[in-house]
């Protein structure tokens, strides 16, 4: 069964903070951005159906399964040790502490690790799993580079569901299929991927250096503006 979330009519509000959205999110990785307080995480909680519209409906299709990474992961920890940490998402510890780059630490207390280490714990055993929907916001967030870099290949593996890509980050970034702007309070669908890469009002400056030279990225990464710029060289 095809898989999407609609959002009719929506108006979500946090406190004095409003921010409108209507569209559909079907199968695929959908980047969403904005700048910082532009309302990315009340999206977030709203998609994820922690954060009731105050106007319209958010209707789920075909969505069995379903999570949100939250962009401060010590809140969402909820075992004594990593190893019951990764045993609380249903997945085997051994084999996705190896992928966080936390190998035979099973025993270590959650609370006493570094930002970034709780990050790819949550991130590892997030994308263990298949999900028909995940959420995932500002995921980048307290990464280093060689992290970020993994995320991104990591989230290019995923072959099923509706990824929804939360974030501000403009230099790591992995191949989508739609992108999605909030401006002025409201949400904004940009279109599918290659043709949506020109009408983003902030894209990153590497996509914005092949742009300028007339160069049409086939997708977001540095590679692809890389290979677009060879490519009018040529």
């Amino acid at each position: 069964m095809p898989v999407r979330v609609v959002l009719e009519g929506v108006t979500l509000r946090r406190g004095d903070f409003r921010l409108g959205a209507s569209g559909t999110l079907g199968e695929g990785i959908h980047l969403v951005t904005g700048p910082v307080g532009s309302g990315k995480s009340t999206l977030a909680l709203a998609l994820a159906g922690v954060l009731a519209p105050e106007t319209g409906r958010i209707v789920q299709e075909g969505i069995g399964s379903m999570t949100l990474a939250l962009p401060f992961p010590a809140v969402q920890v909820t075992g004594d040790t990593l190893g019951e940490e990764a045993a609380a998402w249903g997945v085997p510890p051994g084999p996705v502490l190896s992928a966080a780059g936390l190998p035979g630490r099973e025993s270590d207390d959650p609370l006493r690790c570094g930002q970034g280490e709780l990050k790819r714990l949550v991130l590892a055993c997030v994308l263990a799993r298949e999900w028909d929907l995940l959420v995932l916001d500002e995921p980048y967030g307290s990464l280093d580079c060689g992290w970020k870099r993994e995320l991104s290949r990591m989230l290019g593996e995923r072959r099923r569901g509706i990824t929804v890509l939360l974030t501000h980050e403009d230099e790591h970034l992995p191949r989508v299929d739609e992108i999605w702007e909030i401006r002025d309070g409201g949400l904004l669908s940009l279109g599918r991927v290659p043709e949506a890469i020109s009408r983003w009002s902030r894209p990153p400056r590497y996509l914005r250096a092949a742009l300028e030279r007339e160069a049409q990225p086939e997708n977001i990464t540095q590679a692809d503006a890389r290979d677009a710029a060879c490519r009018t060289r040529g």
